[in-house]
């Protein structure tokens, strides 16, 4: 299949199922808060839910709407948040495989596939695994995963604007917007800017709320 890379389960894992597990992440591009990742496990005996999509297609009241339903319905699913002081300690990329890891092994004992999307597999993983690219609007286990990863950020965000409302992170969720730069170059980075990313390094010089 185009665009599908696999990896075979390691030697000696036993087969869980024939189940599969979507897994897709949300905030790998922001300067400030968490990258979230969320996988999700459909039991295939029940009804399934309407309208899935990849979560950037969808309006906000409709993914509330779906993770909703996401959760009553999945047979499994869990998410995983890495921090930006993770995020700064090992970088973004190592940030995403390490919550997919995470995401899938808390729902591994159900699932016998992870099924990612992108072009990336995360090394440790304890089953089989296929990457994916555009798999978010190819597959509906993937679709749903990215749907929790993307509210679940999206809400972590609107906290995060009552702690530091000087930003706007509730309009722009942390990303490079020409708002939240000028923010940036007002009042410097809060903690919870990933200082790795250039534009915050940038604008280091002015951190009020470094130590000292």
């Amino acid at each position: 299949m185009a665009g599908v890379r696999a990896r075979p389960a390691p030697a000696g894992a036993a087969a869980v199922s024939a189940l599969v597990a979507g897994i897709d992440e949300a905030g790998r591009g922001p300067l400030a808060g968490p990258v979230v990742v969320a996988a999700v496990v459909f039991d295939p005996v029940r009804p399934r839910i309407n309208g899935l999509d990849d979560s950037k297609q969808l309006a906000h009241a409709r993914r509330e709407e779906l993770y909703a339903r996401i959760v009553d319905r999945a047979l499994a699913w869990h998410v995983v948040a890495i921090d930006a002081a993770e995020i700064d300690r090992i970088n973004i990329y190592q940030a995403t495989m390490l919550g997919m890891r995470r995401a899938m092994e808390a729902v591994a004992h159900v699932a016998g596939l992870a099924r990612i999307d992108g072009n990336a597999i995360p090394p440790g993983l304890p089953c089989a695994a296929e990457a994916w690219v555009g798999g978010d609007a190819r597959d509906r286990s993937i679709a749903a995963a990215s749907i929790l990863a993307k509210v679940t950020r999206d809400r972590a965000m609107l906290a995060l604007h009552g702690e530091f409302p000087a930003y706007g992170f509730d309009g722009h969720k942390g990303y490079g917007t020409p708002a939240h730069l000028a923010a940036l170059r007002a009042h410097g980075p809060c903690p919870q800017h990933r200082r790795s990313f250039a534009p915050v390094r940038e604008a280091g010089a002015r951190d009020l709320f470094a130590a000292g």
